[in-house]
């Protein structure tokens, strides 16, 4: 597991201070889950549904390392998740799946998880997702997030972050926009609007200047 980079800090408003770290610290992985279903449950239901099952499952299959986190007063208030080295934030095999929602219901959920499979090309980072509590959003979190993703990029030696984004999250891609993210391509997919919440999905690219990759701290 990579060690957490030195503490970035930045005010967000009342009494206390964010503190952007890297890996979730132990212990936060059912409010990692929690804030990451806030985000993505519409587009994640049809496959994890109901959400009092699928928190638990997401939280019994994170992978700490593979995330960038924002704290509060030392609460977990914002998440950004990556994918290198063949592992996302996000896991659990075929077979937790089957086990957590049993081979007759397990089938149909895993076909509809292909459906967000990604996988970077060479030289890519690939975003697993940002989730933020919506208590904190407008001052800033998000933007911190994306900017110590892109600096996990660079010491790996990746030439861009990749991402995508859904129709109905504008306030997202707006984000993701103002940050030096533009978009690629656009997979339009009606047909899956009623069954998904969503009817297509683009692409979004930002280059990083590579740095020299810790060897020690690379996983």
């Amino acid at each position: 597991m990579a060690q957490d980079a030195p503490n970035k800090e930045a005010h967000a408003g009342g009494t206390g201070e964010v503190t952007v770290r890297r890996g979730l610290p132990a212990g936060t992985e059912r409010r990692a889950a929690e804030l990451y279903w806030d985000a993505f449950g519409r587009k994640l239901g049809p496959a994890l549904n109901p959400p009092d099952k699928a928190v638990p499952f997401l939280a019994a299959h994170l992978h700490r390392d593979r995330a960038v986190c924002a704290l509060l007063d030392g609460r977990l208030v914002g998440l950004a998740g990556h994918q290198l080295g063949g592992r996302a934030l996000t896991g659990g095999t075929a077979a937790d799946v089957l086990r957590a929602y049993g081979c007759l219901r397990g089938l149909p959920r895993l076909l509809l998880l292909t459906l967000f499979e990604r996988r970077p090309a060479r030289g890519q980072l690939v975003m697993d997702g940002i989730a933020v509590d919506p208590a904190v959003r407008g001052r800033g979190v998000g933007s911190l997030l994306l900017a110590e993703t892109a600096a996990v990029a660079a010491e790996h030696g990746c030439r861009e972050v990749r991402l995508d984004v859904i129709d109905t999250n504008p306030r997202t891609r707006a984000l993701y926009e103002r940050r030096g993210y533009t978009p690629v391509r656009t997979v339009r997919t009606p047909y899956l609007r009623s069954l998904l919440g969503f009817g297509a999905v683009t692409t979004m690219r930002r280059p990083v200047a590579a740095t020299a990759p810790d060897r020690e701290n690379a996983s």
